[in-house]
């Protein structure tokens, strides 16, 4: 049955990620653009994706993506920079709403953010290895050179709720000196965990480095689609009408729990699905 024009305005959107990572999608969606519904699926029995192959990460992903669809979502965001780099071709031709995902915003503002055009992408070993952030800033800008490099710590570490800490710290000094020596001007946050310790990298990138949040121009992203496909929702959703509805595929209390540390917004629960049936 076709919806209206209403009843589309009206309808959720749909974000995934492998874990708790997109929440920074998500958390910057509920700045930019507050009257908006939306469903959040984190893949936590399956974390982390950045270490599984291009073949897997879409079977996942489209798992994601059918059970999404239930909801009737009028677009969906992939807030996971792999899923983003391996699935997203795949999804976009087996679908019929939308579908964003998390590179090609932060592809956009480095390649228009650099001056000395040196960008440093630190991502998934996944992320690094499909070229995926080179591809897209290339096309932009051919006078840039990207320098990837894979930080496969970060992600258990922020999972882990070590966002402030000496084992955090050490970790990143390491994964960092090389981009460091080679005097980058522009770091892509290359996976949607990183910015929850985005101040410990500025810090130990410095001042004069311009860190680029994906998670950010995604959000900036989607409010321009939806405002030019008319899918913006003008009103506030009625109180008691479930906003915001959180489902995972394992590990629910811990879920909440990391949510609420990062979101503020007071997430009284998550439901699991068995994604495994979609």
């Amino acid at each position: 049955m076709e919806r209206n024009s209403g009843q589309l305005k009206n309808a959720p959107i749909g974000v995934f990620d492998s874990g708790v990572g997109g929440l920074t999608v998500f958390r910057e969606i509920m700045r930019q653009i507050p009257n908006e519904r939306i469903i959040y699926f984190g893949d936590t029995a399956r974390v982390p994706y950045g270490s599984k192959s291009q073949e897997t990460v879409t079977r996942f992903s489209e798992q994601i993506v059918r059970f999404l669809k239930t909801f009737q979502v009028k677009t969906i965001v992939v807030a996971c920079n792999t899923a983003s780099a391996y699935a997203l071709e795949a999804l976009e031709e087996d679908c019929d709403v939308p579908i964003l995902g998390v590179v090609k915003p932060g592809a956009k503002a480095a390649a228009e953010v650099t001056k000395n055009g040196r960008i440093g992408v630190i991502a998934t070993e996944a992320t690094i290895g499909s070229q995926i952030y080179t591809q897209y800033i290339k096309e932009l800008n051919r006078n840039v050179t990207i320098y990837g490099k894979a930080c496969p710590l970060f992600v258990p570490l922020v999972e882990e709720g070590l966002l402030q800490d000496p084992v955090t710290d050490e970790i990143a000094r390491r994964y960092l000196a090389e981009l460091i020596d080679l005097e980058i001007d522009t770091l892509i946050l290359g996976c949607t965990h990183y910015p929850l310790i985005r101040s410990t990298l500025g810090r130990i990138m410095g001042e004069k480095v311009a860190l680029v949040n994906p998670a950010y121009e995604t959000a900036l992203e989607l409010k321009g689609m939806l405002a030019d496909k008319g899918l913006l929702n003008q009103t506030p959703p009625a109180l008691g009408s479930d906003q915001y509805r959180f489902f995972v595929s394992d590990k629910a209390e811990k879920f909440v729990r990391f949510a609420n540390s990062i979101i503020k917004y007071g997430i009284l629960s998550a439901k699991t699905v068995n994604i495994e049936e979609y």
